[in-house]
């Protein structure tokens, strides 16, 4: 089937047609700001307390738009006898973002998170050398930089802070535990030397109150069969005067004491005589 002339034209004024009657959606910038998303990539921002001048960004730069100057410092031993130490000082660190590609593999390969994405892209200049930021400009933009997105409540812990958090713990425990045992020490000395004195005395006075009772309940035995023992032969007394002893009260019990026994010459001197 030929096609019909002016098909083409007709599609065109349609779509015209529609897009004329709908609702225009522009925002009005610089007026109206643009809301990026967190991870957009605008500017970098220097971190520069952690920057250890390891030139790893500068290196892995594909544009070679980042300049690194340094030099060394030596640090004296801590410690009487020790070595001493030289550690990189930085001088300038800056990036010229009329080469820059934003690819972010300076970011990537930092390895102890110097440099961070900032979404704030209004940096235009009229000159193209005023497009090379030193490390005062790219601390500024740090300002900018966005709090990281919270992490997922079922996620791993990061094992920097699982490391940095049990290194904390064993810390503290050691020191309370010095604490503790500088605190300690003197009462704990102490403590034998009260407790056996006061076991002593308790056994002592267990001794002497168990010795005090011995000696006042074996007297009381004597007495006791003293008071009874005059009592028992009261009864075969009429037994004497009769010469017959009296059948119903039975053979008298031996009691203790030296006082029974003198009732039995009684009774046969009376017999006697």
């Amino acid at each position: 089937m030929a096609p019909i002339p002016g098909a083409g034209l007709a599609k065109g004024l349609a779509v015209t047609l529609r897009t004329m009657t709908r609702k225009t959606v522009t925002d009005q910038y610089p007026e109206m700001q643009p809301d990026l998303p967190p991870r957009t990539r605008g500017v970098i921002g220097l971190f520069e307390e952690n920057c250890t001048v390891c030139m790893l960004c500068a290196r892995e730069c594909p544009d070679w738009c980042i300049y690194i100057d340094s030099h060394k410092e030596t640090i004296p031993a801590v410690t009487p006898g020790g070595r001493e130490r030289s550690r990189n000082v930085l001088d300038r660190f800056a990036i010229d973002f009329s080469l820059c590609m934003y690819c972010g593999i300076c970011i990537e390969v930092c390895p102890f998170d110097a440099l961070f994405w900032s979404p704030e892209f209004e940096y235009a200049e009229t000159d193209i050398r005023d497009l090379t930021h030193e490390r005062d400009k790219l601390r500024e933009w740090m300002w900018t930089v966005p709090a990281p997105p919270a992490l997922d409540p079922g996620a791993e812990e990061p094992k920097e802070i699982a490391a940095a958090r049990k290194t904390a713990d064993k810390l503290a425990a050691t020191q309370t535990e010095q604490g503790r045992a500088r605190s300690g020490s003197p009462t704990g000395a102490a403590k034998p030397q009260s407790t056996a004195p006061a076991g002593a005395a308790e056994s002592q006075s267990g001794s002497s109150a168990g010795s005090a009772e011995s000696q006042s309940g074996s007297p009381a035995g004597p007495t006791e069969a003293q008071s009874e023992s005059p009592a028992a032969p009261t009864d075969p007394q009429p037994g004497p005067s009769t010469g017959q002893a009296n059948p119903s009260s039975g053979p008298a019990e031996p009691q203790p004491g030296p006082t029974h026994p003198q009732s039995g010459p009684d009774t046969s001197e009376g017999d006697a005589s």
